[in-house]
């Protein structure tokens, strides 16, 4: 198959680091990310180790692709469908499975490279955990590199402990749990693979944690000024877990081309004033039903604020006779009768996707509707833009506590007993986050964290400066 591998031989015994991301692109680009700061500001070739349960992606290559020569990357060969389950089961189940049965092509890689070039690290995300042995069998440092919250690794070191002392359900206890440096959570609001505990999704998740002292350090995707409390605690041992933690970021994907298909969404933004439009949008994975989206649609037309929304399809079929007006030449059939007409002097409908990095960064967008995935918080983060917090899955409910609860940048979206958010509730939040007293004070508090984030990721931040720390460990290894 074209373009499953790009090599280069580097030069003899050059400082090199190994990435070994989870399967998926949402795993692999993160990874990526760190391994282009560590190439743009460090004197190491790299090279990204792909472990594979299906045959390479479009989306993957093309990506790969657009990486620094510096950086090689490899497709693994593919599991062996017999190693995986036949019946559906949690992904993380399926991401595990796939590390664990790729181990000894990892450590052939490894063997491979360190005859030509001296491999100080290794790189590999939370689901990598079976790799820490590999890398230290071969000589060669094991890291983590954790692409959530400092709050989310800590929940995560404590859960054995919870796990030893709580009976029941963590969604059905009564109080909440405090974390050293964290605000209150409850148990409602764990990650997903926390909310049944008697899944092997959860069983997995509990396994990785329990590996984690056997990295030589974790890097986080976050930076100390943003999560101080949490990260204090972490590197004090206030937590059960590796005492080298490093918070280097944020960090964000970069690089992106611009594409001729931006052109309708970004000029739409031209004509708007400056801090006027929400934008709504739930991520790559994020869909909602079909009820929920009308009562979207119908909560941002009462708010009467500017809007751009990326609208999917609704995730349910219960409803078949809602797409007999939706084709390639209308994607938006679902959404209520005459709903474009009525909204087209202050609305604009994307259908799937759309320029995030580059809306979130226009001088128009004053707001960002969101389904709180960690890499669009830090990319709201980045361009001071506040937020209405709509979690949906993985640990989406942590991060929306953490943003509304604790840094005050968000509003919350409240359902109501059948779980869904109704046009009123939308309109209201809508409103006060773009023209109410509490979101000029998030604006002003965003604004903040904005100019934290700039700083933590300068020459002398202290995002760098970690980095910098853990690059001096291995260029005297």
């Amino acid at each position: 198959m074209e373009n499953q591998t790009r090599t280069r031989t580097p030069a003899r015994k050059q400082q090199h680091v190994v990435i070994v991301p989870s399967p998926g692109m949402g795993h692999l680009i993160p990874l990526a990310e760190f391994a282009k700061l560590l190439h743009d500001n460090h004197p190491f070739s790299i090279t990204i180790l792909l472990p594979t349960t299906t045959p390479p992606t479009a989306a993957q290559t093309s990506y790969l692709s657009t990486l620094p020569p510096a950086i090689s990357y490899t497709f693994l060969p593919q599991v062996d469908p017999t190693h995986l389950p036949t019946t559906p089961v949690a992904h993380e189940v399926i991401i595990t499975l796939a590390l664990l049965h790729s181990a000894t092509h990892v450590r052939d890689a490894l063997n491979e490279l360190t005859r030509r070039t001296h491999v100080v690290a290794l790189v590999t995300d939370l689901f990598g955990t079976v790799l820490f042995e590999v890398a230290r069998e071969v000589g060669v440092l094991p890291y983590l590199y954790f692409t959530s919250t400092a709050m989310c690794l800590g929940l995560l070191l404590h859960l054995p402990v919870l796990d030893e002392t709580v009976s029941c359900e963590y969604r059905d206890m009564v109080e909440p749990v405090v974390l050293p440096g964290c605000v209150p959570l409850h148990g409602k609001d764990f990650m997903d693979p926390a909310q049944d505990r008697k899944n092997e999704a959860y069983k997995a998740i509990l396994d990785h944690v329990k590996k984690y002292n056997s990295a030589e350090g974790i890097f986080i995707n976050t930076f100390t000024d943003l999560e101080p409390g949490v990260i204090h605690a972490l590197q004090n041992n206030e937590y059960s877990g590796p005492h080298s933690i490093y918070p280097v970021g944020p960090i964000i994907q970069s690089g992106l081309s611009d594409d001729s298909d931006d052109s309708d969404c970004l000029s739409w933004l031209d004509r708007q004033q400056p801090g006027s439009v929400l934008f709504v949008s739930f991520g790559s994975g994020g869909t909602l039903t079909y009820e929920q989206l009308n009562e979207l649609a119908l909560g941002l037309e009462q708010s009467g604020q500017k809007f751009l929304w990326v609208v999917r399809s609704p995730s349910n079929v219960s409803h078949g006779s809602f797409f007999s007006g939706a084709s390639q030449d209308d994607p938006f059939g679902f959404l209520p009768n005459g709903y474009l007409e009525r909204i087209k002097d202050h609305g604009l409908l994307v259908p799937s996707w759309a320029p995030q990095i580059k809306v979130l960064g226009h001088g128009s967008t004053g707001g960002f509707l969101s389904h709180c995935g960690w890499n669009s918080t830090l990319e709201s983060i980045v361009n001071g833009v506040p937020i209405i917090a709509w979690p949906l899955y993985a640990e989406q409910k942590m991060n929306a506590v953490m943003l509304s609860d604790g840094l005050k940048v968000a509003l919350r979206v409240r359902a109501n007993e059948g779980g869904v958010v109704e046009a009123g509730e939308i309109a209201t939040v809508v409103r006060e986050l773009m023209v109410g007293e509490e979101g000029k004070r998030i604006h002003q508090r965003m604004n903040e964290l904005r100019d934290l984030a700039k700083k933590a990721r300068s020459e002398d931040g202290e995002s760098t400066k970690l980095l910098n720390q853990v690059v001096l460990k291995w260029s005297s290894e």
